[in-house]
């Protein structure tokens, strides 16, 4: 389920090409789940959906079993990014960082593993709040020169705050 693998590159050291290439891609990786954040904290519609496949699939709901909140599963990058979105507009401010990047490259598709905490805070009221720290297991598929998150589950560490008051 999560990459753990005990080094950061597959590619050997004597192929600088090789190394060139999986750094690329590593950076690519990375910036699928940046502009998933990204877009959500800037209500950026064009640059939120860039993040997924067509046919990507979303799962909260390991997350929300925490509050004991049932989302449904989120399928399609225009439900997703139509969901995600209207949850939170005009009512909902977002911050996401992202830490303890992990990744695997396996030809055209990869394996992410990271840590996001999210802060999420009621616009008119920013003392309610969720503060989330959440495992992300992300599965990419390669989209020319850039990577795209075919599927993402979200598990939760730890939360502190109101989740019911800010996703229902």
């Amino acid at each position: 389920m999560y990459v753990t693998s005990h080094q950061a590159l597959a590619a050997g050291s004597a192929d600088p090409v090789a190394v060139a290439a999986e750094l690329r891609d590593r950076a690519e990786i990375l910036d699928a789940l940046y502009r998933f954040g990204l877009g959500q904290d800037l209500a950026d519609r064009e640059l939120f959906a860039s993040a997924f496949t067509e046919d990507a699939e979303l799962d909260f709901r390991p997350a929300a079993a925490k509050w004991d909140a049932e989302p449904p599963l989120m399928t399609g990058r225009a439900a997703i990014v139509d969901t995600i979105l209207a949850l939170f507009a005009d009512r909902v401010d977002t911050t996401h960082q992202v830490t303890n990047a992990r990744i695997a490259v396996d030809g055209d598709t990869a394996r992410l593993t990271a840590l996001v905490e999210a802060q999420h805070l009621l616009s008119a009221d920013h003392a309610t709040y969720a503060l989330l720290k959440n495992p992300y297991d992300v599965e990419l598929v390669r989209d020319g020169d850039r990577w795209l998150i075919r599927r993402m589950r979200i598990d939760n560490a730890w939360f502190a705050g109101e989740p019911k008051a800010i996703f229902g």
